[in-house]
């Protein structure tokens, strides 16, 4: 295979540094980029040397994993499935703590390789503060195996732990890559495709509660008010078919040219995945394809999406990072996970270059604070005279009313826990409107958005109503059951923040 030009370097980076009695490897790549065509051919090339005798590759996930696997079973012409004679495996992190002996024997007898990819989820620097993951790649293959290749596309984790096999800056305690190939240098290559971030906002917001009005001008002063949880936002009808309207006019114009883009709907849960799919079917009028952990052939489903023509699939957490669907070029996210390394990732679905006439791709996310500043810092990548961040905002007023419950025993929760319908975007009449800042702090519902509790929160109030035109009527709240555990923890974290 004809190699790209980072890869090439990266691959002659290694073997000498290899030749210098350096074991491990570490490759930062932008999502897109190529890592897992990248590491196949290095692995090859250390066989053809006679540098090793087996190949051992772990990934976050199946569906990357069998990449993976085809990728060295091509560049090896043999199976490469750990049967008899195969030369080697491709296997998730998920197994690494059931591996049997006959496995781990293999690097006493063998000179073996290892690719770790999206090394970030491997936490740990000694097994003091190492994770699942971490532990048995520090105990039993960091010393053991002949070489090893890390590569990720973001190297940092949101809990702040060391990963696994890196060294760090003593003075910044930033990660030292032995590669670096970022999205600038990608986009400069026509390797990856230059971004259009689309936030939706609303400039004119009223919220009524009983006797009280209140106005708030976008969703960072709303969420500052710590009056509702971003995941109301997120699972709300409104946004919901807005979001959708705007990426299907994109999907739509992209279509044109490529007939088989595709576009992508990250939800939170699979409720919300359901919930999308009928919007996007009764009310925007296009079908998509679902794939969530309840599918019990969901590697199949999005195979068969990736090599079909269908417009949209939704997913939750199934297609992320490492995931390779090149057709897609618009992205809608409605998760209600605010990291920079999830963004960074579902972002980088719909980077990688095709040979299609158009090249375009969109990702249209709510105008969120921290997804907003986390859009800016992806600008920030990318050559200065481009501009891929917009924010856009309804030109028509929004008015929504919180109402108050009566709650027995059994349904016992906090005032900050009342949950309202609120904030309709509307395609049409969009304006332009000022950035937001990049340094803000959104408060309470932050912490708990993100939290085990979220789900039960979710299920408390399902509250639906059009903008301007009904009331609002709760479903299934008569029908509520909340566990004792679950009330013990609400009581504690009402008395937490009284």
């Amino acid at each position: 295979m004809k190699l790209r030009q980072w890869q090439s370097e990266c691959i002659n980076l290694a073997l000498s540094k290899y030749k210098s009695e350096t074991k491990h490897f570490l490759t930062l790549a932008t999502p897109g980029a190529g890592k897992t065509a990248m590491a196949s051919v290095l692995a090859k090339r250390l066989f053809d040397l006679g540098e090793i005798d087996l190949v051992l590759c772990f990934s976050p996930s199946s569906i990357v994993a069998k990449d993976f696997s085809d990728e060295l079973s091509q560049q090896f012409s043999g199976y490469f499935d750990g049967s008899l004679g195969a030369s080697g495996n491709s296997i998730t992190y998920q197994k690494l703590n059931t591996l049997s002996n006959v496995t781990w024997r293999l690097f006493e007898k063998y000179r073996v390789f290892v690719i770790f990819d999206e090394i970030h989820h491997c936490a740990g620097s000694s097994m003091l503060d190492a994770n699942a993951w971490g532990q048995p790649i520090i105990n039993k293959i960091k010393d053991k195996a002949k070489y090893s290749i890390a590569l990720t596309g973001t190297p940092w984790r949101s809990d702040a732990l060391p990963i696994a096999l890196s060294q760090y800056c003593d003075n910044t305690k930033k990660i030292q890559c032995d590669y670096i190939y970022g999205l600038k240098e990608a986009i400069r290559d026509k390797v990856c495709r230059t971004p259009q971030i689309i936030a939706l906002d609303n400039d004119n917001i009223t919220v009524i509660k009983g006797e009280e009005t209140s106005h708030f001008t976008s969703f960072k002063d709303l969420l500052s008010q710590s009056v509702i949880p971003y995941s109301e936002i997120v699972t709300n009808d409104i946004v919901i078919e807005q979001l959708l309207n705007s990426a299907k006019t994109a999907l739509d114009k992209i279509r044109l040219k490529n007939k088989s883009a595709g576009g992508l709907i990250i939800a939170s849960s699979i409720d919300h995945a359901w919930q999308i799919e009928l919007i996007l079917r009764l009310t925007i009028g296009d079908t998509a394809v679902v794939v969530t952990s309840n599918e019990a052939d969901a590697n199949n489903i999005i195979r068969k999406f990736r090599f079909g023509s269908n417009k949209w699939i939704i997913s939750v957490g199934m297609i992320s990072e490492g995931t390779n669907i090149p057709r897609l070029q618009v992205c809608c996210q409605l998760t209600n996970i605010k990291t920079e390394l999830h963004f960074r990732q579902i972002l980088g679905r719909i980077l990688r270059m095709t040979e299609s006439a158009n090249q375009e791709a969109f990702m249209f996310i709510p105008a969120e604070p921290k997804l907003v500043k986390y859009a800016y810092r992806v600008a920030q990548n990318i050559p200065d005279e481009v501009d891929i961040v917009q924010i856009k905002t309804m030109g028509d007023a929004l008015e929504t009313e919180i109402t108050d419950f009566e709650m027995n025993e059994s349904e016992v929760a906090s005032e900050k826990h009342k949950k309202m319908s609120v904030l309709g975007l509307n395609n049409n009449n969009l304006k332009e409107s000022k950035p937001l800042s990049a340094h803000e702090d959104t408060g309470f519902w932050d912490d708990i958005c993100q939290n085990q509790l979220t789900d039960t929160y979710e299920k408390i109030m399902r509250i639906f109503g059009k903008f301007k035109h009904e009331s609002l009527n709760i479903d299934g709240f008569d029908t509520l059951t909340i566990s004792s555990q679950s009330i013990d923890k609400l009581n504690q974290h009402h008395s937490d923040h009284i």
